[in-house]
C-alpha cells in the first residue's frame, strides 16, 4: 500500500506503508543512531513527533519486549529508509513490523531519510502528515491545519497520573545466558542507600533502572504534584525526568522546583534541566531542528573531556539568560548550546543526556549531593 509524508511546507515523500494504516500528525524530526530503534520509539520524549531515522536498514535485530522505555510506541508516526524483513538477535520477542502493527504505529519505507533530514536542517523543523489515506494535497493541507507542537501540553498525556514506587529489579541490568528467571549470573542486589522522588515528565524504564540500580528508592509522581506533596514523603532529593515538548508549558512543575530549591538536591535530565534552568531563572530557546541521535559531542567544562551522549532535545537553555549563581558545565560542541548546568548554592544540577556511568553509578553527581546534603 502507498503511503505518504507531507511537510507544511509542501514537500511530499512517497513510499510504502508498514504498520498501522491511516493517517497521523505531528512534527517532523530526524534521529542519527544505527540502532536503539525501539527504545527511541517508545521514548516518551517523541511524544507528538513524527520520527525519522537516517540509517538505512531498519528492524534487523527485531524487538525486545525487556527494551521497551514506556508501554507502547510514543511517537506519532515512523519514517524508514527499508525495513528488514528478516531479524537475526536471540533475545527478539516479535519482527519490528508485527510490533508496529500491534502498537498502532502508522510508518513508511522506501523514503530517503537523509535527504528528509537535509531538508529539515535546513528549513527548520516543521509540521507533517504520514498517511495511507490522503492524496498529497489533502496531507499538506492536513499538515498545515496539525496542531503546533510548541503550544502542545505533551508532558500531560504521558505523565503518570497516580503515583507509585518502582519495582524493578535492583541488581546490575544484565542478559539472562540460562533459563528464564535464572538469576545466578547477576551481581549483588544494591542496598537502598537513599530515598528518591522522581516527578514524571515522561520518564525512561532505563533511566529507573539506572535509579534504582545506583541505590536509590523511587518513588515516581505525576507532572503537576505539589511541593508539599513532595516533601511529605520526607525524600532524601528530588529527580526531573526527561520528556516531551515545551519547557514553557510546563508552569506547574516549574512553580513545584521554585519552592523546593535550596530544601533538597534536585537533579534534571532532557527536558527536567529545561525546567530546573527555568525554574532557576533562565529562559529557553527552540533549537532548529533539535538534537537526536547517538553521536552529539558535549563537552564538560571543568575537565575539559568530551562525551559522545545520545540527548533528545528541541530545547535548549539560554546561557546568558542563566543569573550569576548558575554555572554552565557541559556545551553540545555541534552549536554551543548548554548541555548541561549546577547550581552549587541551591544543591541543584542537571544534563540534557544521561551520563555515562562513573564507577558504577550512572547519577554519580546526584548521588554525591544528596550524600553531601545528609
Amino acid at each position: 500500500m502507498k503511503a505518504i509524508l507531507a511537510l507544511e511546507d509542501g514537500t511530499i515523500f512517497e513510499g510504502t506503508s508498514i504498520g498501522a494504516t491511516g493517517t497521523t500528525t505531528g512534527e517532523a524530526c530526524f534521529n542519527t543512531a544505527v540502532m536503539g530503534y525501539q527504545e527511541i520509539l517508545t521514548d516518551p520524549a517523541h511524544r507528538g513527533q513524527i520520527l525519522a531515522m537516517t540509517y538505512s536498514l531498519i528492524g534487523n535485530y527485531g524487538i525486545v519486549n525487556e527494551d521497551n522505555e514506556s508501554a507502547t510506541v510514543q511517537a506519532a508516526g515512523f519514517v524508514i529508509g527499508e525495513l528488514s524483513n528478516l531479524h537475526s538477535n536471540w533475545r527478539a520477542d516479535s519482527p519490528m513490523n508485527d510490533w508496529l502493527k500491534a502498537c498502532n504505529c502508522i510508518a513508511i519505507e522506501g523514503v530517503d531519510t537523509r535527504r528528509l533530514a537535509r531538508h529539515l536542517r535546513t528549513n527548520g523543523s516543521m509540521r507533517a502528515c504520514l498517511t495511507t489515506e490522503l492524496n498529497a494535497e489533502a496531507a499538506i493541507a492536513r499538515a498545515k491545519e496539525s496542531a503546533i507542537y510548541e503550544a502542545a501540553q505533551l508532558v500531560n498525556e504521558v505523565s503518570t497520573r497516580t503515583p507509585y514506587q518502582w519495582a524493578g529489579d535492583s541488581r546490575p541490568w544484565k542478559l539472562p545466558n540460562k533459563t528464564a528467571g535464572d538469576m545466578s549470573n547477576y551481581g549483588e542486589l544494591v542496598p537502598i542507600r537513599c530515598k528518591v522522588v522522581a516527578i514524571d515528565l515522561g520518564i525512561k524504564t532505563s533511566t529507573l533502572r539506572a535509579l534504582r540500580q545506583d541505590g536509590c528508592d523511587v518513588t515516581v509522581v505525576p507532572a503537576d504534584t505539589s511541593a508539599a506533596d513532595i516533601l511529605a514523603a520526607q525524600p532524601d532529593g528530588l529527580f526531573l525526568s526527561s520528556g516531551p515538548g515545551n519547557p514553557a508549558n510546563c508552569t506547574g512543575t516549574i512553580a513545584t522546583v521554585q519552592e523546593l530549591l535550596g530544601k533538597l538536591p534536585i537533579f534534571g535530565l532532557g527536558l527536567g534541566m529545561e525546567v530546573l534552568g527555568l525554574a532557576l531563572g533562565g529562559s529557553v530557546e527552540r533549537l532548529k531542528f533539535g538534537h537526536r541521535g547517538t553521536n552529539q559531542p558535549a563537552k564538560d567544562l571543568a575537565t575539559g573531556k568530551v562525551e559522545i551522549t545520545a540527548p533528545n532535545q528541541n530545547y535548549a537553555l539560554t546561557a546568558s539568560t542563566l543569573p550569576a549563581e548558575v554555572a554552565v558545565t557541559h556545551l553540545n560542541l555541534n552549536d554551543d548550546s548548554v548541555a548541561g548546568i549546577s547550581c552549587t548554592a541551591k544543591s541543584a544540577a542537571g544534563l540534557e543526556f544521561t551520563p555515562a556511568p562513573t564507577n558504577g553509578c550512572t547519577f554519580a553527581t546526584f548521588l554525591g549531593m544528596i550524600t553531601a546534603n545528609k
